[in-house]
């Protein structure tokens, strides 16, 4: 039901167009932006898992370029939303209008570089922070700094003022709301209430079934009693069912679990699939470890030295099951997709497993444009990996990683 939520059960197309990414984007909700850059940027991930292959450029076109459809704020994390979801988010903006109204914020202390910057975003429209570095008042004294400009970039767009009117290359354009957000979508009016019940709403929607602490994270509402209230009027409303899941028991007694009304049971997860690490599959460490028996942690800030699965290990899905992960890195100067390190869960059946991992990373090769895969021996999964890969029409050979 969880992976059914999530597109998981529905064919791929032939040919991706717009309305693709527009369906996906209705099932998620949001698609969280992240800068690393070893493999894939995160944002590019989620469609290439339930789609496959697709020409980045659509995405960035759909997504970076303009905001006729969607916008980026904070609905998780960094994420790009519907541009008509922006006044949902009003709560959480006049959140941050409160904190910057304290005597010690740094919004306070910092009025003059605040003023400037609207200054000249209302005189320019937007700008990318570079355009503002450009004309720095250093003329005007001291008080100038290109620090306090980032800075008040980004309160300005966390407390509404300042919207995303999209990206340079991966460098965002910043306007006021009132230059981006059509009026009419500005204006409308949500209470936080209002807005926390829909909110919840599309969670429980997007994860099929979920825990109290499921719906709170999708959208990083940080607010039990909120959400207990919302789920409670939509049990009523008939959009929630409470629900007993096998495992998720809590002190022995069954933990409470909540089914949306549209979730369905399908016959199968006929699939296989990589995921970014911020993949909603897998971005609430807690539900991935208690749907899927996977325990998953992020190593990018681990040294080196200390990392058990690498970098930037991606779950990979196989049917219903997270099977194992691999760190991936593209390798553009040798046109060669480097699977770092491949690693089986305990669940994992290696053999057939790896059949279908391997034509996902063939798959990811191509969609990366890169013509050949090298798999290093770090890992219970690389052989396996390296064997299946062989078979295909794709280059393969090995290289030695450094914790061999």
């Amino acid at each position: 039901m969880a992976l059914a939520a999530q597109g998981f059960t529905r064919r791929r197309p032939d040919a991706v167009a717009p309305r693709h990414l527009h369906r996906t984007m209705t099932r998620l909700g949001v698609l969280q932006i992240d800068s690393v850059n070893v493999f894939a940027r995160s944002h590019y991930m989620p469609m290439f898992s339930r789609l496959g292959a697709y020409d980045p450029a659509l995405l960035d076109r759909t997504f970076l370029s303009r905001t006729t459809h969607y916008v980026e704020y904070l609905a998780h994390e960094a994420t790009f939303m519907p541009v008509a979801d922006w006044p949902l988010w009003r709560f959480r903006m006049r959140e941050w209008q409160q904190r910057a109204a304290r005597p010690d914020a740094w919004m306070h202390a910092h009025r003059r570089t605040l003023d400037w910057v609207r200054d000249e975003l209302r005189a320019r429209g937007a700008l990318r922070p570079a355009d503002l570095r450009d004309d720095a008042p250093r003329e005007r004294g001291s008080w100038w700094d290109w620090d306090e400009a980032k800075i008040a970039l980004e309160h300005l767009w966390r407390c509404g003022e300042v919207a995303i009117a999209g990206r340079v290359g991966f460098e965002r354009r910043y306007g006021l709301a009132e230059q981006i957000i059509p009026s009419g979508i500005r204006d409308t009016v949500v209470t936080r209430d209002d807005a926390i019940r829909e909110l919840v709403r599309r969670a429980a929607r997007s994860y099929g079934v979920s825990t109290i602490a499921d719906l709170n994270d999708y959208y990083r509402l940080r607010d039990q009693s909120a959400v207990r209230a919302a789920v409670a009027d939509l049990v009523d409303a008939g959009e929630l069912e409470p629900v007993v899941v096998r495992g998720w028991e809590r002190l022995g007694k069954p933990g409470a679990a909540w089914r949306h009304r549209d979730a369905t049971l399908p016959r199968r997860i006929d699939r296989a699939a990589l995921l970014t690490p911020f993949d909603p599959v897998v971005w609430f460490r807690d539900r991935a470890l208690r749907v899927f028996g996977f325990d998953y942690r992020i190593e990018i800030y681990v040294p080196a030295e200390k990392r058990r699965y690498g970098y930037y290990s991606l779950p990979l899905l196989v049917g219903d099951r997270v099977v194992g992960r691999a760190d991936l890195k593209a390798d553009r100067a040798s046109s060669t997709l480097r699977v770092q390190s491949a690693w089986w869960e305990a669940h994992a059946r290696p053999e057939a497993d790896a059949e279908h991992i391997a034509q996902e990373l063939v798959r990811a090769a191509r969609w990366q444009s890169l013509e050949r895969i090298s798999v290093s021996g770090w890992g219970d999964a690389a052989d396996a990996l390296a064997s299946a890969l062989h078979g295909s029409d794709t280059a393969v050979d090995r290289h030695v990683h450094p914790r061999e």
